[in-house]
């Protein structure tokens, strides 16, 4: 193997702005963010998601983004500051620095992901099955 995923993980997070919860709190109470939940349907039915987050599922991302898919979602059209997050900060490194590579701007993701908004005891809303 050439190139690793903690090789991808570094050379994404050299490129990326990484927010602390703390600073995502502030801005989110602010209303100056949207954030976009990557993980899949089953994680938010688990363990929930963070209020007023936008759940898209990251293998649609590149689709979603791009305004000349057929998947395309007007939100991603939206002049907001979007950060992404998952569950520990993996895939929403990658995802911000593909987001940030098709131009979407500005963009950040949450370092430590869901996990490190649950840990401080952050808000946390239930999401139905369905």
């Amino acid at each position: 193997m050439k190139i690793g995923y903690r090789d991808l993980l570094d050379r994404a997070n050299a490129q990326i702005t990484t927010l602390s919860v703390s600073e995502v709190s502030d801005l989110h109470g602010r209303g100056e963010i949207q954030l976009v939940d990557l993980r899949d349907r089953r994680e938010l039915e688990r363990d929930g998601r963070i209020p007023g987050a936008f759940h898209c599922p990251r293998g649609m991302l590149e689709f979603w983004i791009d305004p000349e898919s057929p998947y395309h979602k007007p939100i991603f059209a939206e002049p907001r500051r979007f950060v992404f997050y998952c569950a520990s900060g993996w895939r929403s490194a990658l995802a911000t620095k593909t987001a940030q590579e098709m131009g979407l701007a500005p963009v950040a993701h949450l370092g430590g992901g869901f996990a490190a908004w649950r840990d401080a005891g952050r808000p946390i809303e239930s999401v139905s099955k369905g």
